[in-house]
């Protein structure tokens, strides 16, 4: 089991710092090239955002994604758009969520009463778990406004953080700094989560 997962670490690793060594520099001056003009960055934004947003229905590393805002729009731009999505992103999983038909809502609604605040907290930052928590907090019908709420806090702090280290990586011409905030935030979110 060990290994299985050394081994997927690797190839992820792999496969995003070898395009990145072979193609780095091309990339990155086409990015500063596009991105000086205000059209561009809008729809980097509106691209962003809408990943993120409908990341409950597809594939998307958000983790990535929202280290990408921060490294193309700045922190503040990149916090702003990734807070926006991801909040977007937890209201469709939400409303997902409460349509779904429960036989056993009155068992969710226990477990989710005594779990479900600190699931949606740690998370926000671990692939596939996000998008699961938000839609069975719909499911167990959790009060709307402390789900908007608890997504709100948790999405800003966790947007800042990506948004920071991408920032951080475009200011040192470097994208290694951004790729351990995608990676690092996660494995601490899910290791607090094994702890609690």
């Amino acid at each position: 089991m060990y290994l299985r997962w050394s081994l997927l670490f690797a190839a992820t690793v792999a496969a995003i710092l070898i395009p990145f060594f072979l193609f780095g520099e091309s990339i990155e001056a086409w990015a500063h090239a596009t991105l000086n003009t205000a059209s561009a960055r809008w729809l980097v934004a509106a691209a962003v955002g809408g990943l993120l947003a409908f990341d409950i229905f597809l594939p998307v590393p958000s983790s990535l994604v929202s280290t990408a805002a921060g490294a193309l729009l700045g922190f503040w731009g990149g916090l702003a758009t990734s807070w926006i999505g991801m909040s977007a992103g937890c209201a469709l999983g939400y409303a997902l969520g409460g349509s779904m038909p429960a036989p056993e809502r009155e068992g969710m609604q226990k477990a989710w009463a005594r779990y479900g605040d600190w699931a949606l907290i740690l998370f926000r930052a671990i692939p596939v778990l996000a998008e699961a928590s938000v839609f069975f907090a719909g499911v167990s019908r959790m009060p709307r406004a402390r789900f908007a709420a608890l997504v709100a806090v948790s999405n800003f702090a966790i947007s800042a953080v990506y948004a920071g280290a991408g920032a951080f990586s475009a200011e040192r011409d470097t994208f290694l700094w951004a790729f351990a905030g995608a990676i690092l935030l996660p494995g601490a979110g899910l290791l607090i989560w094994r702890k609690r």
